[in-house]
């Protein structure tokens, strides 16, 4: 019996006490692979928009969309929840990027709309399963008289677009990195960096900030995911945390789901940064 305080030892008993299950994938690019419940089926909530991020460039690529083509935001996109456009009245126009980086950076649900109408649900399931996600799935657009499920996925899944992304396999090195540009000024991304010490994100107190996170979070009442790619001193690593069955569906910074989930994140860092970037030697 392997008898080593390990890194997944650890993990595993910060989470004995969590009211809640977490699915958790990370890699750091050196062939260590910390997976707990890798296949277990999520409700996405927002994590979907990195799968219509990457279908939309995609679709660029194949000269199908054009970044540059002129979207309009009308009545049939209208929605609740997160995002800016639900200030604004039908009418307005946006460039394809422009609601493409809405939707990822303030995770708007009315920009998402747009776009899963420009792409089509075909077009972006289809993609979803060309890009090897086989248990991933976009259900509907992001209405919530209907069905309140907006996605299934997996940690692997999910893990394994931003893996391909770093690496600018993915969709193509231009695209990937054109993502992961949008992709770093996302906003909420509390899970993973929570507990980071300040000092290395803290771009006004510093000559540089130390660590980067391109990331794209979701919410809903009965999940709450995080993932992407780290960027550090010594490299990237990617975590993926997708949180479920727990039994308190409010919404407040101090969440047990985004507690714990920090905790895992700092104890993934710590060690990333103490072995001088990898998870084990």
């Amino acid at each position: 019996m392997d008898s080593r305080f390990t890194l997944e030892k650890r993990i595993e008993a910060e989470l004995k006490s969590y009211d809640g299950f977490i699915g958790l994938y990370a890699d750091d690019f050196h062939g260590n692979v910390i997976a707990i419940g890798a296949e277990e089926k999520f409700e996405t909530a927002s994590t979907i928009k990195t799968y219509i991020l990457a279908c939309l460039f995609d679709e660029v690529e194949k000269k199908n969309a054009s970044l540059e083509d002129m979207l309009e935001y009308k009545a049939e996109h209208v929605t609740e929840g997160s995002g800016v456009l639900c200030a604004l009245e039908p009418g307005a126009l946006f460039r394809v990027k422009d609601a493409a980086t809405l939707m990822i950076i303030v995770s708007d649900n009315i920009a998402t709309n747009m776009l899963i109408d420009y792409l089509g649900m075909d077009t972006i399931n289809h993609c979803i399963q060309k890009l090897g996600c086989k248990d991933t799935a976009l259900h509907g657009t992001l209405h919530f008289d209907g069905s309140s499920k907006l996605g299934t996925t997996t940690p692997r899944d999910y893990a394994s677009m931003f893996v391909r992304m770093a690496q600018g396999k993915l969709i193509s090195p231009t695209s990937d990195e054109q993502m992961i540009e949008i992709l770093k000024k996302q906003h909420y991304n509390s899970m993973i960096t929570k507990d980071f010490p300040p000092v290395y994100m803290d771009i006004d107190n510093t000559d540089e900030v130390l660590i980067h996170v391109a990331s794209k979070s979701g919410s809903m009442d009965a999940c709450r995911n995080d993932g992407g790619i780290i960027y550090t001193p010594y490299g990237k690593y990617v975590l993926v945390m997708l949180n479920k069955n727990f039994s308190d569906a409010m919404y407040y910074p101090n969440h047990p789901a985004t507690v714990f989930g920090a905790k895992v994140s700092r104890m993934l860092l710590d060690q990333f940064l103490a072995l001088e970037g990898r998870f084990h030697l």
